[in-house]
């Protein structure tokens, strides 16, 4: 890690005909300063189901304000600089929308506004903005009802509204990737969503057509049948989530081109057996061939600022090997950045992940790894019973010198202003 330095008063060697004694008046002593360090360390703070933030049942705003803060500030300590935090886990928002009602799991009853009334993603902004975070807005694209048993969308839900565009597949309900009009509802939720608040990224996650569920296809024959075009079942799903990323990084761009657009995948792209330019892997299932998210074309062609695979697998994983997927991502993220998703929710889960030097093992590869720019950690209350002592050694040891963002040459500064 480089650091700022100055350059002694006292000339040690003889430079430029000065003695080795001369001392060197103090207004001529110019400082030499280096560059901080730059990587990127985040953490997701998922509000589904309450897995992260609010707590479950803390529906009171002062109790939710203190539990972010609390959440933010140990972030802090142990040296992280962004968080990415959801705000639209089911087609629902932890902020006053247009187009969908309050979430369930921010008020007990979706559509029902928070009481005190607050604006909870304007508060979290601002929080992580007072301690120089960056603040990304992680979006779900597709979940629109995540159990069908239990969640009771309000009259206002879009699968109430537009029940034509959605699906069920097992005990979710998912937009159609297929219906343009559903493509074009969630582009016009991003779009207001970056046009009004102070975002640093949109981030979405790695659901786009849903991990398959044995011994059922996913429902989607009748718009292939209306849109197929003559193209595979395959290759018709994989351009139907072509399009959306297109006009999602589009509409980002339009409204503040400074704004980053990322994307959290599957950790394997594809097996090396389908394809020579996959990962030496045995994934079950892949990005590629099951969510039909083509990420490597998206990094290609400039769609996407940054990549976060989620390599939740450790070293010596006989299908997933930690090491063999980071080299991976490393060779094809195509300029774009790459930030390594870690797993230190696994902390305790089986013999490997028992073993502490596990994680600070996966740091120091990924520092070691070039086109790898940081990593994020799934997920935030993972930390706060400092598992395996790892909050320590963040806090202590890899992150006790405090990092800048690293910068995306390729896009403009931020602009936008108080």
């Amino acid at each position: 890690m480089k650091f700022r330095s100055y350059l002694p008063v006292i000339a040690l060697l003889s430079v430029n005909g000065l003695s080795a004694q001369t001392v060197v008046p103090t207004s001529e002593v110019q400082p030499v300063v280096t560059e901080s360090p730059k990587e990127f360390r985040a953490a997701w703070i998922a509000t589904v189901d309450n897995i992260d933030w609010p707590n479950r049942g803390s529906f009171d705003t002062e109790t939710q304000k203190t539990e972010y803060i609390n959440l933010l500030d140990m972030h802090q300590r142990n040296g992280l600089n962004a968080v990415i935090v959801q705000v639209r886990p089911a087609a629902d928002a932890f902020y006053p929308s247009q187009y969908e009602p309050w979430s369930e799991w921010l008020t007990g009853k979706q559509g029902k506004p928070p009481v005190p009334y607050y604006d909870p993603l304007q508060f979290m902004i601002a929080e992580a903005q007072k301690r120089g975070m960056e603040f990304h807005a992680w979006l779900n694209p597709y979940r629109a009802v995540f159990n069908i048993k239990k969640s009771n969308p309000s009259a206002t839900h879009v699968s109430r509204l537009h029940p034509e565009w959605f699906l069920t597949y097992g005990d979710k309900r998912y937009f159609d990737p297929g219906n343009k009009e559903a493509q074009q509802f969630v582009v016009n939720v991003v779009r207001d969503l970056v046009k009004r608040y102070r975002l640093d990224a949109v981030h979405f996650d790695d659901y786009f057509y849903p991990y398959r569920i044995a011994g059922k296809e996913f429902p989607d024959t009748r718009t292939y049948g209306l849109y197929g075009k003559g193209l595979s079942r395959d290759d018709w799903r994989r351009s139907n989530v072509d399009s959306i990323i297109v006009h999602l990084s589009k509409a980002i761009k339009e409204e503040k081109p400074w704004v980053k657009f990322g994307i959290s995948p599957f950790g394997v792209w594809r097996n090396q057996e389908k394809d020579p330019a996959g990962s030496a892997t045995r994934a079950g299932q892949t990005n590629y061939d099951d969510l039909y998210a083509d990420i490597v074309l998206w990094l290609r062609n400039g769609w996407i600022d940054y990549v976060a695979p989620q390599l939740y697998w450790e070293f010596g994983h006989k299908a997933a090997d930690f090491e063999v997927l980071l080299d991976w991502w490393s060779k094809n993220s195509y300029g774009r950045h790459c930030y390594i998703g870690l797993g230190i929710y696994k902390a305790g889960t089986s013999a490997p992940w028992r073993d502490k030097d596990q994680l600070p093992r996966m740091l120091r590869a990924i520092r070691k790894t070039p086109n790898v720019q940081g990593e994020i950690y799934f997920s935030s209350k993972s930390f706060v019973n400092n598992p395996n002592g790892w909050s320590d050694s963040l806090r202590l040891n890899y992150y006790k010198e405090r990092a800048g963002i690293p910068e995306m040459d390729w896009l403009p500064a931020n602009n936008e202003t108080e």
